[in-house]
């Protein structure tokens, strides 16, 4: 609305002033013509831009970003970041409010049994750990049940797990071929469209070293 005002009153005085004036600001009017959607289309790149999103636990998983690209190729270096906490209230808390359709790409350190440490794992599919209790819940797929992007994921580099989520650190479990984190699956379970995990795999079930890799990353 205020282009569309300024341009009528460039126009106007476009009749009034002198000759020479005149075509100057018809002049000027043009570029308009020409810049503003150019404007509009700018800013609308940026905004479905925001529609992509990554998603950590922790500040000091940050540096995964680069480990990812340095390591796998895999650049998602310029796009936004949340931080969530740790656990199921902090993340409900800090991804509620997301619309749906937002694309997510959860990084964040994991273990595993059996998974070689330094490792990455691609999350097929992720689950509540409750060894104790049997019940049923939702299968939650990151992969085969969503559009994803394979090539994104070079299948020679990544192992393909399940992945367990947890309300503590686990130091013991038969499960093996898998990684174990304490956010995933109630992530999943806010419903978003796409939701994309990479774990990065910190230790073999033992707390000591996870701090030792992590440099006391909680």
């Amino acid at each position: 609305l205020f282009f569309r005002s300024f341009k009528r009153m460039l126009l106007l005085l476009a009749c009034i002033r002198n000759e020479t004036l005149g075509f100057l600001i018809k002049v000027i009017g043009t570029l308009m013509d020409l810049v503003i959607p150019l404007i509009l289309a700018y800013i609308i790149d940026e905004v479905t831009k925001v529609n992509k999103i990554i998603v950590l636990a922790e500040e000091g998983e940050v540096s995964l970003i680069d480990k990812l690209y340095e390591q796998l190729g895999i650049d998602l270096r310029n796009l936004p970041i949340i931080y969530t906490g740790v656990g199921a209230i902090n993340v409900i808390r800090a991804l509620q409010e997301l619309p749906r359709d937002t694309e997510i790409f959860n990084i964040g350190y994991a273990g595993s049994a059996n998974f070689e440490v330094g490792s990455w794992a691609e999350v097929q599919e992720v689950r509540l750990n409750h060894p104790n209790v049997t019940y049923n819940e939702p299968q939650l797929l990151l992969v085969e049940g969503q559009q994803t992007q394979p090539e994104l994921f070079p299948k020679s580099t990544l192992h393909k797990a399940v992945c367990y989520t947890n309300t503590d650190f686990v130091l013991q479990s038969d499960y093996t071929d898998c990684v174990f984190d304490m956010e995933l699956a109630f992530i999943a379970a806010l419903g978003f469209d796409k939701l994309h995990s990479i774990k990065y795999i910190s230790d073999n079930l033992s707390l000591h070293a996870y701090h030792e890799l992590t440099n006391g990353v909680e």
